[in-house]
């Protein structure tokens, strides 16, 4: 290898940075070993900008563009060095290139709910979730207080950090908007709005810059959703003593179902059910009740209110004489008889066919 080649190569002509990947924010061009020439080239593409750092020191920052390497355009680190106009050897400095390039579809979201204070609930867990986007905007700030002389900087590095940022600043920003946590859902828009606001002057004390910021949800654990839909179907309702009685309605037919398979059951069932209905007719006529039990004339000085009938009695099964047969005291009545359940007849109990009118049973 020839001396001249050797040489040339310990001299840099052209300075860039081609992105492999999408997530990297900061890169130092390899300088180890080598100088830059004075006249070389430097290229910074779109979404890009270049920072020349010396002796740990961030000095001349380039936008997109290519650009001679020369003591005019480097001013900065002329002065730093204490280079001539007529300067024209090589020189050492570090470049880092930064990525621009709006970050996208970055995703927030509470890892653990966040305890608010709503007007109408009092204190309130709150999960939420949404996207953001953002951009390096300064990259000398970004240099100094956050990449610094990392040789790579990734977006993961980062990410941690902006999403406790935002998920620290919502407690404040749900306490400042003032509106009801019912009433969210409506205003999302609204309040990621006045959360961005908020984080704007965090993300720029990194030197970054706050695109956009999006709540796509907002709900309670799960607890406390089964309360809040509680809540909503009892306002649903409306008028309990109207709900009241429309339950006493429906549950007529079920109380006077014939479960024990009797006319006694039947009995019984249309008993509980007049029971029910004379309930239910009070509740839609409270203004008829007697407010005075002891005196029936009471309640307005007009004649009393009609007051419901009594539910009917179930028949009484007649009375065998000691004589008849058997011979024995006359049986209870429902211990060894029952009713037929075409005509009400007291049958024994074991009888398949009513003796009376013939009906199976």
């Amino acid at each position: 290898m020839a001396l001249r080649d050797f040489l040339e190569k310990q001299f840099i002509k052209v300075i860039q940075w081609t992105e492999s990947d999408q997530d990297t924010l900061a890169w130092r061009f390899p300088t180890a070993d080598m100088e830059i020439m004075n006249g070389g080239q430097l290229t910074v593409r779109d979404s890009q900008a270049a920072a020349f750092v010396n002796e740990g020191r961030i000095a001349d920052i380039f936008g997109p563009g290519l650009y001679t390497l020369t003591t005019q355009n480097l001013p900065i680190l002329t002065d730093l060095m204490n280079w001539s106009k007529e300067f024209k050897s090589p020189f050492k400095s570090d470049v880092y290139f930064f990525s621009t390039r709006i970050k996208t579809d970055q995703r927030w979201g509470t890892a653990t709910p966040i305890t608010i204070r709503d007007k109408e609930f009092g204190a309130v867990r709150v999960r939420g979730y949404g996207i953001y986007s953002w951009h390096i905007d300064n990259p000398r700030t970004f240099y100094t207080k956050v990449s610094g002389t990392r040789e790579l900087y990734k977006l993961a590095d980062l990410e941690g950090q902006l999403r406790n940022t935002i998920v620290g600043r919502m407690t404040g920003a749900f306490a400042e908007s003032g509106v009801p946590f019912l009433d969210m859902a409506a205003n999302q828009v609204e309040l990621g709005a006045k959360i961005a606001e908020g984080l704007k002057p965090l993300f720029a004390e990194l030197g970054v810059a706050l695109d956009s910021f999006v709540v796509e949800n907002l709900s309670l654990p799960e607890e406390l959703q089964k309360m809040l839909d509680t809540r909503v179907g009892m306002n649903m309702l409306g008028d309990m003593n109207k709900y009241t009685q429309f339950q006493v309605a429906n549950s007529m037919p079920i109380a006077a179902a014939n479960e024990g398979g009797g006319f006694a059951g039947i009995g019984v069932g249309l008993g509980a059910g007049m029971t029910m209905a004379s309930q239910m007719m009070n509740a839609m006529n409270p203004g008829a009740q007697n407010p005075n039990p002891q005196n029936p004339n009471s309640g307005g000085g007009g004649a009393p209110s009609p007051q419901p009938p009594p539910p009917p009695a179930a028949p009484a099964a007649p009375v065998q004489s000691p004589n008849a047969a058997g011979g024995g005291p006359a049986p209870a009545a429902g211990a060894e008889t029952k009713f037929c359940v075409e005509c009400g007849k007291s049958i024994p109990r074991r009888a398949k066919f009513c003796p009376e009118c013939g009906g199976q049973q």
